[in-house]
């Protein structure tokens, strides 16, 4: 029996030593980060005044985790709620829980049907299973949802966020206004303008799908494993995302 509580205890410690480390990745960098260690080294004194019987301590820190812990939500819900977001867009959590796809799929045709009519230029990357960090930290983070008039108003010419790449990773529009690497293929090099080069260098080194309006034609193009395809129909446009955001996307892609 001591031999099964003491596996029961490592593992309780386990879980909980990985959700605080989680938690810390989360928040590093953050205001919220001083709060948290605040509140960590009132729980610690609190452990400490309990074992060696202080009772007026135990009392006292015990209140103020209570009141800590209130005005850490108050102050910083935001910081929280992008945290919330974080953690359920993880790869993990991906695995357990199917997202709807459809009405993103509807909201990016959507934009991209008003921005080709007014050849207004875009560069749309929509993320898959390859996580794209590095290149959300190059732009201004959003984390909004994904919504047609706002990806509309991001591309509007000279707003402060249209030059540059907007992710979008399930529901959400992640980052706006991103850096992607330019496509070194020859060939691209030289029939390419600069936002299709860098839609076909993301989709070089990714499996991210990325969608291109051209500001001088508005035509359409569809960029993914290294290739593009240019000046396809909305339909076609659609009938693609919808095919490779299913869950068994990778499969279809291989095929």
């Amino acid at each position: 029996m001591t031999g099964s509580r003491i596996i029961i205890d490592v593992i309780d410690i386990a879980i909980v030593s990985f959700v605080i480390y989680q938690l810390l990745l989360l928040l590093r960098g953050r205001r919220a980060m001083q709060m948290f260690v605040g509140l960590f080294v009132i729980v610690v004194v609190g452990f400490i005044a309990r074992w060696i019987e202080f009772d007026a301590l135990n009392w006292l820190m015990s209140g103020l985790k209570g009141l800590w812990a209130i005005i850490f939500i108050i102050l910083f819900q935001d910081d929280l709620r992008r945290m919330l977001a974080q953690m359920g867009q993880s790869r993990f959590l991906r695995s357990f829980v199917k997202l709807e796809v459809h009405e993103s799929i509807d909201a990016v045709v959507s934009a991209v049907k008003a921005m080709a009519a007014k050849k207004t230029g875009a560069l749309i990357v929509i993320e898959r299973e390859a996580r794209l960090m590095n290149y959300y930290q190059t732009g201004v983070m959003l984390n909004a949802p994904v919504v047609s008039s706002l990806l509309v108003s991001i591309f509007t010419p000279l707003t402060p966020l249209h030059d540059g790449a907007v992710i979008v990773s399930g529901d959400q529009i992640v980052a706006a206004r991103c850096t992607l690497p330019l496509s070194q293929n020859p060939y691209y090099v030289h029939t390419l303008g600069t936002r299709h080069r860098a839609g076909v260098g993301l989709t070089e080194e990714t499996d991210a799908l990325v969608v291109v309006v051209s500001e001088e034609t508005g035509q359409i193009s569809f960029a993914l494993g290294g290739q593009v395809s240019r000046d396809i129909s909305l339909s076609t446009l659609r009938e693609r995302l919808s095919q490779l955001l299913k869950p068994q996307s990778t499969e279809t892609t291989g095929s």
